[in-house]
């Protein structure tokens, strides 16, 4: 499998050298050359098999050339080997259509443990064989930080440094993060948003002079092996409700784009799946996008849902992409104005392919609550995050027989306040995370500025050899 970048200047990259390189030397994002395709008898096959047995072949085609099934498998029994349900993401019902799929049994309690425990794992065996030293940048709006160095934290050859918004993410997922002290993990708050720490991550990748000091990488979900491994729970999800005799709809929390771009890929991949709702709050880019073709930068207002709270989705450009018909100079030209407007304009035809897809809702906070109350009289207590894609499910226009599977983002426990807000109850802590509030932290604070921050990694970070 070769992958290509979405701005189609950087070079075609295997799938090991994709894991490492992250984001595009051209500024463009990595996806496979071709989609692969799985076939109706062997996505029937895939019924009744253990996650770790979905995992390798969903991922098979997408790891050709680098990793054989033995090899494959071992690293994922170690990756979920770690989650405290036997499942790993397993199905809970709601009602008579609507179900969760919680992805929260993680070590940090996110659906990021999911493709980050593999991706640690990925980087370490790639590591092994080369006389190199790993400079992993990353942004967080709150859960991807906590999983990235929980996978990573005293690893050979990486060190990590990982940026926040100050004030901006829950107490359990800001001390998730600063609270792991060991010499690899840097934790940087800036005085900023989420979108500006994701656009100094980008601006560090693209300084040539920076970037040609250290080996750069990316954990966040610019890296195409974070998107391979949330593809697996779209099929394990499926075939338990009847596929691939059935279609089935997920409504999926979205803040970067990239969990529900990975559902685009299972639909692509042959999992017949009725729609992909783009859930997201009153920080709606996408749902203006996908609805009117208004894909503009407003300001973000902060809310209950901080890992939503975005305006700039990254991953969004990979869509783009396959509705510029793969044409990769045509999209770089349109993310440079992009950039440099904050504003690109999404015509009727493509509007319409993506509409075959996808669906869009905006969600606001009344609605969120609403959403967290009924899951609670149904029996289940649910976060921020996911009570906005159950508001969306609730409300789609799904055909009545389609289950309809709400990606079940966080635990609860993550963002306690909003959920005795909304429920009256306050979710405990699971035990595998029990002390949190005891241990020291550790980070620095720093203007959300590129100087300020390129020399704080500068300082720390192992240069190339």
């Amino acid at each position: 499998m070769r992958y290509i970048s979405t701005r189609g200047q950087a070079p075609a990259l295997d799938f090991e050298n994709v894991t490492l390189a992250g984001l595009a030397s051209d500024g463009g994002l990595y996806v496979p050359e071709t989609w692969p395709s799985l076939s109706k008898d062997e996505i029937a096959a895939l019924r009744g098999l253990s996650y770790v047995d979905t995992a390798v072949a969903v991922m098979r085609p997408f790891v050709a050339g680098v990793l054989d099934d033995a090899e494959l498998r071992a690293l994922c029994q170690a990756a979920y080997g770690r989650f405290s349900h036997a499942a790993v993401t397993p199905l809970v019902q709601l009602d008579g259509r609507h179900w969760l799929l919680e992805l929260f049994h993680g070590p940090t309690l996110a659906f990021k443990d999911v493709a980050l425990q593999l991706l640690g794992l990925l980087f370490e065996r790639f590591l092994s064989h080369r006389d190199t030293h790993l400079t992993v940048v990353g942004a967080t709006s709150g859960d991807t930080g906590s999983a990235a160095i929980d996978a990573l934290a005293g690893r050979a050859k990486v060190d990590i440094f990982m940026l926040h918004p100050l004030g901006r993410v829950s107490e359990v997922q800001r001390r998730q993060m600063t609270t792991v002290l060991a010499p690899n993990v840097h934790n940087i708050a800036i005085e900023g948003s989420f979108d500006d720490a994701q656009a100094m991550v980008k601006a560090m990748f693209a300084d040539a002079a920076f970037a040609g000091r250290f080996t750069l990488s990316a954990v966040n979900s610019i890296n195409w092996a974070r998107l391979m491994a949330q593809i697996v729970y779209y099929f394990y999800a499926a075939v338990r409700l009847g596929a691939p005799d059935r279609p089935v709809a997920f409504s999926v929390p979205t803040g970067n784009f990239g969990d529900v771009f990975a559902g685009y890929v299972a639909e692509r991949m042959g999992l017949p799946i009725a729609r992909l709702i783009v859930a997201t709050n009153v920080n709606d880019i996408l749902h203006r996008a996908l609805s009117a073709g208004d894909y503009s930068v407003g300001s973000v207002t902060p809310t209950a849902a901080p890992s939503m709270d975005i305006q700039v989705s990254s991953n969004f450009e990979r869509l783009l992409f396959d509705l510029h018909g793969r044409d990769g100079a045509a999209l770089a030209a349109a993310m440079k104005g992009f950039e440099s407007s904050k504003t690109l304009a999404i015509g009727d035809a493509m509007r319409a392919e993506a509409a075959l897809r996808f669906l869009s809702a905006r969600v606001d906070q009344d609605e969120m609550a609403l959403a967290m109350r009924w899951a609670f009289e149904s029996g289940e207590v649910i976060d921020p995050h996911t009570a906005i894609g159950l508001a969306a499910a609730r409300n789609a226009d799904i055909a009545p027989d389609v289950p309809v599977v709400t990606l079940a983002t966080a635990h609860p426990a993550k963002f306690v306040d909003a959920v005795e807000r909304a429920t009256g109850q306050r979710p405990p802590l699971p035990a595998r995370v029990s002390g949190l509030f005891e241990r020291e932290e550790r980070y620095a604070t720093l203007p959300a500025t590129l100087e300020a921050v390129q020399g704080f990694i500068a300082e720390r970070a192992t240069p190339t050899a």
